[in-house]
């Protein structure tokens, strides 16, 4: 086992290493949220570029905004900025190192804070990019617009100068790039969000209009947000995954990164001020990102979502074993075909049941190794994009929503916060105080779980979803998690 490090690179046997010289490259994007996903995916596709002699002036230079990036930041400087990414199929498992971070920068010291904004107005930098979870765009969940009245936008607002947050970073840079001359960058956001660049322009626009509404309007009309889809498969790093980085590979990684073979990467073509040749590795330039990226949410993360809660009422681990239980895997099945395919509008060169099938697959791997607790993980900010849109457009033309109202009906039983087995869930929400509260009221009550407007808007008055999802947690509350599988299944009234 050899510490991962520039000076060591040439000593792994058993990884793919890059065929480039990282001294080489230069910067060209500053990435917010630098997390195993963006690693095993933005990271990647930039890494397969380089390796073919190309665009090395488009280097990642990560940032981070929270307490929590300084921790992956140290660590990743003690290797050079190099991870180690293990692809893991059932029938294989293979290794590389990818080198397309150059730098990391945090805002926790002055010293950081200057080096960031000495990178965001470098006329060097043409995208600025960002994965910071569905929960970190600061959207009312009830409307689905830019939430201008949250703390962290308040204060921004009354401190652009020294601000806190990602977007609050953005305007500044962008305002003294206008101040100096510079073009402005391209914001691209590559986080599981409906209109994900639409919903950037808002937050970016919406932060600037609160202290410069003409500052707010010349964004505008200057600065590009591309839509984007993204798609791989990529659970939290532990000690299991360390060790089979070392073991198995001989690499002392202080955090690898582990995925599915799988991934996709679908962007709408809007870089005003360039972008690198990602297309020739395997990135989807498209004007109809928003036909794969509704099939993606609605499918991949509500089906997420929908093994995620049973499963974790029924105290399992992995992923593959939920899909391994048969009666969620046939739950997956019956409504996607049944509730959720319906409202996939068609997409290019996509069979929408073969895809159907290749998520099945997916979930079922069992080298992966992705726990059930994180698909269960901030179900207040994932339902209301996941699972919720879907539901409204089924009840707006009367169709029935019993297998979707089953998917929040659990994902309330779950925040009661223990198993069918009486195993203590511990917290997974960031309002988790908030839901077990409502959820011990729904008991007895289910339209209580309702009642919290900010997730559930409208349907909340609506009395066949109403209906369905009382029903559906009375069951669960009856005859438990199998049972109420075992009544669905069969066409059963719940």
């Amino acid at each position: 086992m050899t510490k991962l490090s520039h000076a060591t690179l040439k000593s792994f046997a058993k990884v793919h290493k890059p065929a480039y010289d990282p001294a080489e490259l230069k910067p060209g994007i500053v990435h917010f949220g630098v997390g195993n996903f963006h690693r095993a995916h933005q990271a990647v596709y930039l890494d397969d570029l380089f390796g073919l002699g190309l665009d090395h002036d488009w280097a990642l230079v990560g940032a981070g905004v929270r307490e929590s990036d300084d921790r992956m930041r140290d660590i990743l400087k003690a290797q050079d900025w190099l991870t180690t990414v293990v692809d893991q199929e059932a029938e294989h498992s293979q290794a590389r190192i990818t080198a397309a971070m150059i730098d990391y920068v945090t805002i926790s010291t002055d010293e950081g804070r200057k080096a960031l904004m000495a990178y965001l107005t470098s006329p060097d930098i043409r995208i600025v990019s960002m994965t910071i979870t569905e929960g970190g765009y600061y959207i009312d969940p009830a409307s689905q617009h830019f939430d201008t009245a949250h703390p962290d936008i308040v204060a921004d607002s009354v401190n652009p100068d020294k601000p806190e947050t990602v977007f609050g970073l953005i305007v500044q840079a962008l305002r003294l790039r206008k101040l100096q001359g510079v073009e402005p960058f391209t914001v691209m956001s590559c986080d599981n969000i409906p209109g994900n660049g639409h919903v950037t322009e808002d937050a970016v626009v919406g932060l600037a209009k609160l202290s410069d509404p003409e500052f707010a309007d010349w964004i505008s009309a200057n600065v590009a947000f591309p839509n984007s889809m993204v798609d791989r498969i990529t659970p939290a790093t532990g000690a299991r995954e360390r060790e089979i980085a070392a073991q198995e590979f001989g690499v002392d990684d202080g955090w690898p990164v582990f995925c599915e073979s799988f991934k996709q990467w679908v962007v709408e073509d809007n870089f005003p001020n360039g972008r690198p040749a990602l297309h020739k590795v395997g990135v989807t330039f498209s004007s109809e990102v928003s036909a794969y990226e509704l099939m993606k949410i609605r499918i991949l993360n509500g089906g997420h979502a929908a093994i995620a809660y049973p499963g974790g009422l029924l105290d399992i681990h992995f992923v593959h074993e939920a899909m391994e239980h048969p009666l969620i895997r046939r739950y997956l099945e019956k409504l996607t075909k049944d509730e959720i395919i319906p409202e996939v509008p068609p997409v290019p060169n996509t069979v929408l049941d073969d895809y159907r099938v290749l998520i099945d697959k997916r979930f079922a791997n069992p080298s992966i190794g992705d726990t059930i607790r994180r698909l269960c993980l901030d179900g207040s900010n994932r339902q209301p994009k996941f699972i919720l849109p879907t539901v409204s457009d089924r009840v707006a033309k009367g169709e029935p929503v019993t297998g979707l109202a089953l998917v929040s009906a659990f994902w309330c039983r779950y925040c009661f916060g223990t198993t069918d087995s009486g195993a203590l869930i511990e917290p997974n929400d960031p309002s988790w105080d908030r839901l077990v509260k409502q959820a011990k009221l729904a008991r007895d009550n289910p339209v209580k779980w309702l009642e919290m407007e900010d997730i559930f808007g409208t349907l909340a008055s609506s009395p066949a979803y109403a209906e369905a999802f009382s029903s559906a947690l009375r069951r669960i509350w009856q005859d438990g998690t199998e049972k109420t599988l075992q009544l669905y299944l069969a066409g059963e009234t719940l």
